[in-house]
């Protein structure tokens, strides 16, 4: 028998007052215990506001990328720094993933707290702290793979630094090919590009392993522009394999891109790379797919460009109650910034529940127009039938800022019922 992943222990934890919205009642109870409890949001004792995740949503999504990647003959590491969320993890894992991406030094701890052996560290990382942990754990753990951008002399010049003397194995890097002028990180140009590989390999402690870059970050994104970016990556993966500056002693070459919103693209262009002189790691990195939302995503996703490929399915609502009604035309939940993403779109009201029969309606004539910290304002057309006391369900926008307020997510069943509860850690 297989044994629990490292996750299992969440269930361990006990439910006090750090979770928002979990039943009072249930003060004392591990997560797991509640969980068996199988109670129902709405009727089971939780307070507002509660974000919930669909069980039915996060099962199709999870499915729906790996039948995608598959097909397209792409690696996948998702980008964790949507959910933080290790249960998340291991089922990404469970679905096919390569690994999981990181942002930041924290994020590749919590990874490695919870057992996941791959991570793509999408920055360059310079903190002699964070460096020698890596190497640390590169010593400890022959099967852990590890892989980070570099995008700059001065940059490989700080890791080879902090990393000279330790015990273990090189620093697995790629060199970023940045978007563009005015782009975020990266090495703007391929002689910049070929001045890093050559510092790479001037080095003991790093071993040049493949080319990445992400093309969200294309000015002025389109198809078009966003392909040419991404042909310009593949053909310096190209002209560097030629060269003989990837690590003799490679079994792949790694070429990575891929966030949300343009994965077709990469899909499409990543599929046209000539053979090269070992096997080509092509590795996605989106990561909002497997809560989705109803706002950036939904209005981005390449599956709307590619219908025929599937569609992804928005998991996340946010359940908040309408405490007045101060006027004809307006109401207020308890719900705001504190609960709801707000950096990119304000929530969309979705669905009301009836306080008085538990009754549920598409929320017609309501219109989230403002947040405050702890109130959503709503503006509420003639006949709306919004009653104080009645549960206002929110779609989010933006998975990155959904998932970072809330420390144990309900995992909720079509019915109402609580199936599990989804541990982050931001």
């Amino acid at each position: 028998m297989a044994a629990d992943p490292p996750s299992a222990r969440l269930a361990e934890e006990r439910v006090d007052h750090r979770f928002k919205a979990l039943p009072p009642d249930a003060e004392g109870l591990t997560v797991g215990e509640l969980a068996a409890e199988r109670r129902n949001l709405f009727t089971g004792g939780f307070t507002t506001p509660v974000l919930a995740l669909s069980a039915e949503s996060v099962d199709h999504n999870l499915r729906l990328l790996k039948t995608y990647a598959e097909r397209h003959g792409l690696a996948f590491a998702p980008h964790g720094k949507t959910s933080m969320a290790p249960q998340l993890f291991d089922r990404q894992l469970d679905h096919g993933a390569w690994g999981i991406t990181a942002a930041v030094p924290h994020q590749a701890r919590v990874y490695r707290a919870y057992g996941v052996r791959r991570i793509f560290l999408a920055n360059e990382l310079v903190d002699a702290v964070a460096l020698r942990w890596l190497a640390a754990e590169l010593a400890r753990d022959p099967e852990f793979r590890f892989v980070c951008y570099v995008d700059s002399v001065r940059g490989v010049e700080l890791m080879d630094r902090a990393l000279a003397g330790l015990a273990g194995r090189p620093v697995d890097v790629v060199v970023e090919l940045g978007a563009g002028e005015g782009a975020r990180t990266g090495a703007r140009t391929e002689a910049d590009c070929a001045a890093v590989a050559d510092a790479v390999s001037a080095t003991a402690t790093l071993r040049l392993v493949g080319v990445a870059g992400y093309e969200g970050e294309v000015p002025d994104a389109t198809p078009e522009r966003v392909g040419a970016w991404l042909r310009r990556l593949t053909a310096l993966a190209v002209e560097f394999d030629r060269a003989g500056r990837f690590a003799p002693d490679l079994d792949e070459i790694v070429v990575s891109a891929g966030g949300s919103a343009w994965f077709d693209t990469v899909a499409e262009v990543f599929a046209l790379l000539p053979a090269l002189s070992r096997p080509v790691l092509k590795l996605l990195r989106s990561g909002a797919y497997v809560s989705h939302d109803d706002g950036q995503y939904r209005d981005l996703t390449p599956f709307n460009r590619v219908p025929q490929e599937g569609a992804l399915r928005p998991a996340f609502r946010l359940w908040a109650q309408v405490v007045s009604r101060p006027a004809p035309g307006q109401a207020f939940v308890n719900a705001g910034k504190r609960d709801a993403a707000y950096d990119l779109h304000l929530p969309e009201a979705q669905a009301v529940r009836s306080a008085r029969d538990g009754s549920v309606r598409p929320a017609t004539g309501i219109t989230v127009t403002r947040l405050s910290d702890q109130h959503a304002w709503l503006e509420t057309a003639d006949g709306a039938g919004l009653e104080v006391g009645d549960w206002v369900g929110l779609g989010l926008s933006h998975p990155c800022t959904s998932f970072d307020k809330w420390q144990l997510i309900p995992l909720v069943e079509a019915d109402g019922t609580v199936s599990d509860y989804i541990r982050t850690f931001f």
